[in-house]
């Protein structure tokens, strides 16, 4: 199976020039860049309308930082949660949401989208093949990909029920999508709606929900909860150690995994005989 960026013509994308990017200078505005050139620049995928830049372009540099100083225990407790439903996934795997390519990098996703083009930048020195776009409008072909992770990114998309169709479009039969979530009613939510309520420099973008509400999403989108996993039951401001996560939901956890199948839709016997 071709990677689902081999599938696309060259003329379904066109290059963003990156400052400081490999190749960036030498790029032409034609949309037919094509061999190792994609190897040396970001490409964006033609929507409509236009993206607006992302309000994370200026935060870009702090946002990643925050990996390696206040946020490392938290980000380690989030990688332990989402390393037992990997194994169940079939490939290849898309990160919406990739932003700096962090969990992408731990976890062996190879592919990202993202509306910001500097932290597509980290993302790329990651490793990450990286395309600017949003999770609401991939352009990528039906049923291309085995897994679609989401991970602390539903909270911050304009249209979360677009974004999680468009994933179920382009995951093949049997895939999985996997949301990696803060659950407005947990404590670490409280938390990071207080931020929201006080104008946080990235929290003031989110707005986050409830178990229910989630459920909700993925069934009216096409998915089947197939295992939940949660974490994160120290108190914000008091994380000092480790965590093993639990299978299922917790309301009390402030980071919680969901696996998802993809719903197969299956024809009545009276459909079948017309066809």
């Amino acid at each position: 199976m071709k990677t689902c960026l081999e599938d696309f013509t060259a003329g379904d994308f066109r290059p963003v020039r990156v400052p400081g990017s490999p190749g960036a200078e030498d790029a032409g505005g034609d949309g037919n860049a094509a061999g190792n050139e994609r190897d040396s620049l970001t490409y964006s995928i033609m929507t409509k309308p236009p993206l607006i830049p992302s309000p994370f372009d200026d935060l870009a540099v702090e946002y990643d930082s925050w990996f390696d100083e206040k946020g490392q225990l938290l980000f380690r407790i989030e990688l332990e949660a989402l390393q037992p439903v990997l194994a169940s996934l079939p490939k290849p795997w898309l990160e919406i949401g990739v932003g700096s390519g962090r969990f992408a990098e731990v976890l062996g996703i190879e592919t990202g989208i993202d509306p910001s083009r500097k932290l597509l930048q980290l993302a790329r020195d990651r490793g990450i093949r990286t395309l600017l776009g949003r999770g609401e409008q991939t352009q990528f072909k039906e049923e291309s990909w085995g897994a679609v992770f989401l991970i602390v990114t539903l909270c911050f998309l304009d249209s979360p029920m677009e974004a999680l169709r468009e994933a179920n479009r382009i995951l093949i039969p049997g895939g999985k999508l996997v949301l990696g979530l803060v659950l407005r009613d947990s404590l670490w939510g409280r938390y990071y709606r207080a931020k929201k309520l006080q104008g946080h420099r990235f929290y003031r973008y989110a707005r986050f929900y409830s178990y229910e509400e989630i459920q909700q999403l993925l069934s009216e989108a096409g998915y089947t909860i197939e295992r939940t996993l949660s974490t994160l039951f120290q108190k914000p401001g008091v994380v000092q150690t480790l965590e093993d996560p639990r299978e299922g939901y917790f309301p009390d956890a402030g980071f919680t995994v969901i696996a998802a199948g993809k719903r197969t839709v299956r024809h009545s016997q009276d459909s079948q005989e017309k066809e």
